[in-house]
């Protein structure tokens, strides 16, 4: 199972890559004879300056809002255990006669 932690990798991963792959390309010594190339290298990595932050804000506040879900379930549970056990016992229960039955 693909986390979300996994997934951002993922992505960062593939935005570095990316990344990567614009800049050679760019760097290229046959670009250089182009007055405006300089003005797009500098687009170039203010824009992924921007995505980088953008990206690393987005995972902080996604991770942020995991623990404050989790926290909230920790609460539920400690203050109504009993609920969170009969859930339990119910999802097992319907598992287990889903499985009987094949």
């Amino acid at each position: 199972m693909t986390t979300a932690s996994d997934t951002v990798s993922n992505a960062q991963h593939e935005l570095e890559k990316l990344v990567s792959d614009l800049r050679s390309l760019i760097s290229s010594k046959d670009l250089d004879s182009v007055p405006e190339i300089k003005r797009l290298r500098q687009r170039l990595d203010d824009g992924i300056h921007t995505v980088r932050e953008s990206a690393a804000r987005a995972a902080q506040e996604a991770a942020y809002q995991a623990k404050e879900a989790a926290r909230a379930a920790d609460r539920y549970a400690h203050d109504e255990p009993w609920r969170v056990a009969g859930a339990a016992l119910a999802a097992g229960a319907l598992v287990g006669f889903l499985l009987a039955r094949r």
